[in-house]
This record gives C-alpha cells, sequence and structure tokens, in this order.
C-alpha cells in the first residue's frame, strides 16, 4: 500500500519475488536429470501461473485507483 499525493488516495501494488524452497542434493546421472528437468518444469508453470496473477492484480489496482482518483477530485 502507497498513499498517492497527486489524487489524495492510498493505493495497491502486487509484487513477485522468487524463493528458493529446497535443494537438490546427492543425486547422480539419470535421476538428477530427471529431477532438474521436473523441477525446471514445476519452476516454469508457477511463474506464469504467479506472473498472471500479479499481472492481472495491477491492472485491477490500476483501474480502481483511475477511478478513485477521479472520485477524489
Amino acid at each position: 500500500v502507497a498513499y498517492d499525493e497527486g489524487c489524495r488516495i492510498e493505493t495497491r501494488e502486487m509484487t513477485l519475488t522468487m524463493t528458493q524452497i529446497g535443494g537438490i542434493a546427492h543425486c547422480s546421472g539419470k535421476d538428477c536429470a530427471q529431477l532438474l528437468a521436473a523441477a525446471g518444469a514445476v519452476t516454469a508453470a508457477s511463474a506464469i501461473v504467479s506472473g498472471s496473477i500479479v499481472v492481472t492484480g495491477n491492472i485491477v489496482y490500476w483501474l480502481e485507483k483511475q477511478g478513485r482518483c477521479l472520485a477524489a477530485l
């Protein structure tokens, strides 16, 4: 939440941060390659879904700000 001086209203914004959940330890050969491929696929899918949620949320917040800003003026 931030305060917009121009409109004299509070605004919201979503951000996406990266977090490491776990590590891969003690794997070797084919098993390690499969594990890395699966982890990469899950990470990519998660980034796409999470990124879409953040973008959509920020668009909604932006539209809300525009409406509230016009009402405040």
